[in-house]
């Protein structure tokens, strides 16, 4: 199997629109107001200083020293364990990430849900990954007109049940599509796990739902083990052997299709990537190449919570660390007490689904000296506002700049829709568009 792929070909997918030309306007909160008008190109090479450029608070930045770190980790992570790699776009929908992912090594990007598809392909995607099952006829209408409209398109998407298999052969027959759809049965994570096939003889079902039609081609097995419920290193071992095994089983019998370069097996997000690579790396040897397909998409901005305390690089130091990337800063605008302060970061611009922020830095209103947050915690969030218990000594006043750690990628980007990424002295050197 070959690893390393060739960004021109992720590239194939049609003209990337031009993201500097684009406007600064209203439309982007924590810009400078006398940006209005600028490029974002234009805005970029002005190279201002996120403190004392014109950015109002809150807003929201990315250490460009940090992303960079974390991709690169990743593929030599990748390279090393002989994995190719797909990380989840959903984390970001940030093409400019994207285009560096690639440049990094990756196969390609992973989506969720069809729109997510329509993005990717705008700006160029060749490869995409499609972790879900897609029954909707108008979404199927479209993605076969663009496999038709473009040879270079490659695209695998879930597969986990025979009802499933129907609607989409139905759809896909009444759009008239030349072009089989590549699918992986998707094994479900235990019993009680999200979706995908839950026993082996439904698994064969679906498989022979597929090679009975002409519009759909099996061309392997996957899942995603982070939806185990209390799943542990052990749960996780086991539920990847039994992929592993599907795969095995699917090609003695026979059942992948006959004109298959390569057998996909993949599983792996951001928790178990390290259990992923050693069940993976044992994978025995198949009638074709097997393309072993990681997906993990929240390292490239990593975070100060969920990923923190949950990265498989916690268990294996040796193999590097990865950074968080994120610092949401706002400012203080209320010290009521000795007890208490507020910020003007609230729930509309701070991740909360599973951690509060962390209060880590301030930069003082008055000397823009940048000093621990001693003594500071988030302890609320309301719409606009952060709630922060402040201790004995915490040295808080009205208009210093809190820098505060996120919880949870996924739900920071959708936040932002143009995210200044920071060099280490606070230089804005790009602007990141999310388009969720």
């Amino acid at each position: 199997m070959c690893v390393a792929h060739n960004a021109t070909h992720m590239r194939r997918g049609g003209p990337m629109p031009d993201l500097a030309n684009e406007v600064v306007d209203h439309r982007f909160k924590a810009l400078p107001p006398d940006a209005e008008g600028l490029t974002v190109g234009e805005l970029a090479a002005q190279r201002r200083n996120l403190f004392t450029g014109g950015f109002t608070t809150p807003v929201l930045a990315l250490s460009a020293d940090s992303v960079e770190h974390n991709l690169r980790l990743l593929e030599t992570y990748a390279e090393r364990h002989g994995l190719a790699f797909a990380p989840h776009g959903k984390t970001s929908m940030a093409p400019q990430l994207f285009d560096r992912q690639i440049e990094h090594g990756a196969w390609g990007i992973t989506a969720a849900v069809p729109h997510q598809v329509r993005v990717y392909r705008a700006h160029g995607v060749a490869r995409i990954f499609l972790a879900n099952e897609v029954v909707d006829p108008v979404a199927l209408r479209w993605l076969a007109a663009e496999l038709d409209a473009d040879p270079g398109f490659e695209l695998v998407c879930y597969v986990d049940s025979v009802r499933g298999v129907e609607l989409m052969d139905e759809a896909l027959r009444a759009a008239g599509a030349r072009r089989a759809v590549d699918v992986v049965v998707e094994l479900g994570a235990a019993e009680a796990g999200r979706t995908g096939v839950r026993t082996d003889a439904e698994c064969e079902a679906v498989a022979d739902a597929v090679a009975a039609t002409d519009r759909l081609r099996l061309v392997g097995v996957a899942g995603y083990e982070a939806t185990m419920p209390k799943a542990d290193a052990s749960l996780v071992r086991e539920w990847l052997n039994r992929l592993v095994g599907l795969a095995v089983a699917f090609d003695k019998a026979g059942r992948f299709a006959p004109d298959l370069p390569e057998i996909v097996v993949s599983a792996g997000g951001s928790e178990w990537f390290d259990t992923v690579a050693d069940v993976f790396a044992a994978i025995p040897g198949l009638s074709r190449p097997v393309l072993k397909l990681l997906r993990s998409g929240a390292y490239v901005s990593h975070d100060d919570g969920q990923y923190r305390e949950r990265t498989p690089f916690n268990r294996v130091p040796e193999e590097g660390a990865l950074q968080p990337a994120f610092r949401l800063w706002s400012q203080v605008v209320s010290r009521p007490n000795a007890e208490q302060a507020f910020t003007n970061a609230g729930k509309r611009d701070a991740a909360h689904d599973l951690h509060l922020p962390e209060a880590q830095v301030v930069r003082d209103g008055r000397t823009g000296e940048i000093r621990p947050a001693e003594g500071v915690t988030v302890t609320a969030l309301s719409d606009q506002h952060a709630w922060l218990r402040t201790e004995p000594g915490a040295d808080v006043e009205v208009g210093d700049w809190v820098g505060m750690g996120l919880s949870h990628p996924c739900t920071s980007f959708d936040k932002w829709q143009l995210i200044p990424l920071v060099a280490a002295d606070g230089t804005v050197v790009d602007y990141i568009r999310t388009f969720f």
